[in-house]
């Protein structure tokens, strides 16, 4: 049986895969994401230009390291923090214990714009 390569696509969107805080996110327009902190404050506009792959109605661009020109536009929802995270530290028969936590400040992004 034989498909043509739009059966298995679920959808036409375009999306891009960016590049921030260390970490590598695959978004398109309207996706509300949560990325490492950046400055800033509600509804300010943040510019991503590290875009390292777009796809376009089945035009796919690969950057070497970047896209040239390719940028994503979102906004600024909130700043808020992850869950904690428990840091337990021990060592056995030595009456060593050790108990911490942790809250990774997050910054909650609506994309807005992809544009090549």
């Amino acid at each position: 049986m034989v498909h043509s390569q739009n059966f298995y696509k679920k959808d036409k969107i375009m999306y891009a895969v960016i590049k921030t805080g260390g970490k590598q996110h695959k978004v398109s327009e309207g996706d509300v994401i949560a990325i490492e902190k950046i400055e800033g404050d509600k509804g300010a506009e943040v510019v991503f230009d590290q875009v390292l792959m777009v796809e376009k109605e089945g035009d796919i661009r690969i950057g070497r390291p970047l896209v040239e020109g390719a940028k994503v536009v979102g906004e600024i929802l909130s700043q808020t923090k992850a869950a904690k995270l428990t840091v337990f530290k021990m060592k056995k028969r030595k009456g060593y214990r050790k108990k911490t936590g942790h809250r990774q400040q997050l910054t909650s992004m609506k994309i807005r714009e992809i544009s090549i």
